[in-house]
């Protein structure tokens, strides 16, 4: 059984900076690739940024540049580092793994950002 657990969200000016982690349980997670999605109301659920095992990043176009994921193989944690947020990035944020067909998520963080 693999759980997720995210933390380190919260409500920050624009501009600001929030790092969300992603704690894993399970051998899994050294040979997982670990993703990050959010969701905002009204809005399509959007893959943000992944990270595979070797340590190989992608992101969304709307997070390059900004938002950095990382992963602690000590921990069993992935992070994301956001900076320079904006307005359209509040959202809950919610970690991902997948094996096989079957997706895990976690409970979801929730990112708000005033201007």
């Amino acid at each position: 059984q693999v759980q997720l657990v995210e933390s380190g969200g919260g409500a920050v000016q624009a501009g600001g900076s929030l790092r969300l982690s992603c704690a894993a349980s399970g051998s899994i997670f050294s040979i997982r690739p670990m993703n990050w999605y959010r969701q905002a109301p009204g809005k399509q659920r959007e893959l943000v940024a992944t990270i595979t095992s070797s340590g190989s990043r992608n992101y969304a176009d709307s997070a390059k540049g900004r938002f950095t994921i990382s992963r602690d193989y000590a921990k069993n944690t992935v992070y994301l580092q956001m900076n320079s947020l904006k307005p359209e990035d509040t959202a809950v944020y919610v970690c991902n793994t997948r094996i096989g067909l079957q997706d895990y998520w976690g409970q979801g963080t929730q990112v708000t950002v005033s201007s």
